[in-house]
């Protein structure tokens, strides 16, 4: 064979491995086939975040999207979940409120009697997560929030411990979302974790509440983690997605949780900027891309 004609038929074959392998991609993309996530993060999602579908319709877009797990989800709806096969990876509805929590000894009666039925119906359920609140300060000083917190949770610690729930107490900025909340800061929460000493209380530590009122994210992952429970996401300023338009970037931040040994849940809790469900729908999947290191 020529010089000339190997160097043709080179470049034939060439072109038609190139021509072949875009239509084994085109194929797999026209079949529904999504990409495989890595499985070093549990991904998750607020429900209340994508509530413009029904949540039949969001286990739906989590099974399609690779995951199987969805936050903030009551006893009332665990059926639907279950149906779909999708596990409820931050239960609540045993609260009172935001604003309503453990650092008022007022609440105390009323909580200790919810969180004490919703811990047997978390365990019964098969499921781990139940989430809580300091409430607001209301011109209370954060020490006595903090005995407060103490001598309340104590009341049912020892009931989350027999049935394997864990008690995860959200920290929120009281900057901008969430005026006057205490569990403000995570040395705040961590210190409440301390002085319970039980292994079955953990911080929800929400990633954009944290930018917002502290930054320093990646250190205090690394420095504290095995105080934090559970973690959410959303993009700073304003909540949005976790791209390129806003000033974290998400997929250090998962590397650095990922290092810590940390096997639970990430769930994503923004609200996407797109006006139509399919945008929304990417905007998720993007999202979970973006956090699967």
């Amino acid at each position: 064979m020529k010089r000339r004609d190997a160097i043709k038929n080179s470049g034939l074959i060439t072109a038609g491995m190139f021509l072949s392998g875009r239509v084994a991609a085109h194929e797999s993309s026209q079949s529904g086939e999504e990409k495989k996530l890595k499985g070093n993060i549990n991904h998750s999602v607020c429900s209340w975040t994508y509530n413009h579908l029904s949540l039949e319709q969001l286990c739906v877009l989590v099974r399609k999207l690779g995951f199987s797990a969805i936050d903030l989800v009551g006893p009332k709806d665990w059926t639907i979940l279950k149906k779909h096969g999708v596990y409820s990876s931050m239960c609540n509805g045993a609260e009172i409120g935001l604003t309503q929590g453990w650092n008022d000894t007022q609440n105390h009666a009323q909580l200790t009697e919810n969180y004490l039925k919703h811990i047997n119906l978390v365990a019964e359920a098969g499921y781990k997560n139940l989430i809580c609140f300091s409430g607001n300060r209301n011109g209370m000083d954060d020490e006595t929030g903090l005995q407060n917190c103490v001598t309340g949770l104590k009341q049912i610690m020892s009931q989350a411990e027999k049935k394997g729930v864990i008690i995860q107490m959200e920290l929120f900025n009281s900057k901008v979302d969430h005026k006057d909340y205490m569990c403000d800061k995570s040395a705040w929460g961590i210190e409440l974790c301390r002085r319970l000493g039980s292994p079955n209380f953990k911080l929800l530590y929400d990633i954009y509440h944290m930018q917002i009122n502290e930054g320093d994210v990646i250190r205090t992952i690394t420095d504290h983690h095995e105080y934090f429970g559970h973690y959410h996401t959303a993009g700073v300023p304003g909540r949005h997605e976790i791209d390129e338009t806003q000033e974290l970037y998400y997929p250090a931040i998962m590397r650095a949780i990922v290092k810590t040994g940390y096997k639970g849940y990430v769930a994503q809790e923004f609200f996407s900027t797109a006006t139509h469900s399919s945008g929304k729908e990417a905007a998720l999947k993007k999202a979970v891309a973006i956090c699967d290191v």
